[in-house]
């Protein structure tokens, strides 16, 4: 699989505000210039990403999309997101989907998405944020 370029944005989708506010601090803590926005389930992931992704949301985005969420869960999210989302903006979106389940049909039906690049479990630490940035993202020398 080809890396994006420099990754310029991370889109949060999460219900846990405090985990996205530990999630910022962890990707702040790596020093790359990239501009960090949450959304607190699906739904609002999904409206921002497509009323305001291409005015607001610098791409190429990575999407870290929590599994188990209220209104729209991470699979309800998904299922809008191969609907609704412009191909051309699908392609400048890497999701990576974070969860706590240690269910492996979560895992595969993961796999099986050609959407979603990778799968973490939480809790999520710099280090992690750093392997999942460097692994779909080509990064500067300093990371």
């Amino acid at each position: 699989m080809n890396k994006f370029e420099q990754v310029n944005s991370i889109l949060l989708i999460d219900d846990d505000e405090s985990s996205n506010f530990l999630h910022s601090i962890f990707i702040n803590k790596l020093g790359l210039d990239i501009e960090i926005n949450t959304a607190l389930n699906g739904q609002e992931g999904l409206d921002f990403i497509m009323n305001r992704g291409l005015e607001r949301l610098s791409l190429p985005c990575m999407v870290m999309l929590d599994l188990r969420m209220p209104v729209k869960d991470g699979w309800d999210f998904m299922r809008m997101y191969e609907e609704q989302v412009p191909e051309e903006l699908k392609q400048q979106l890497a999701i990576v989907l974070v969860t706590v389940s240690d269910n492996p049909e979560d895992k595969e039906r993961a796999a099986a998405n050609p959407h979603i690049l990778d799968y973490a479990q939480k809790p999520l630490s710099d280090s992690t944020f750093k392997k999942l940035i460097g692994k779909h993202f080509n990064l500067k020398e300093t990371v």
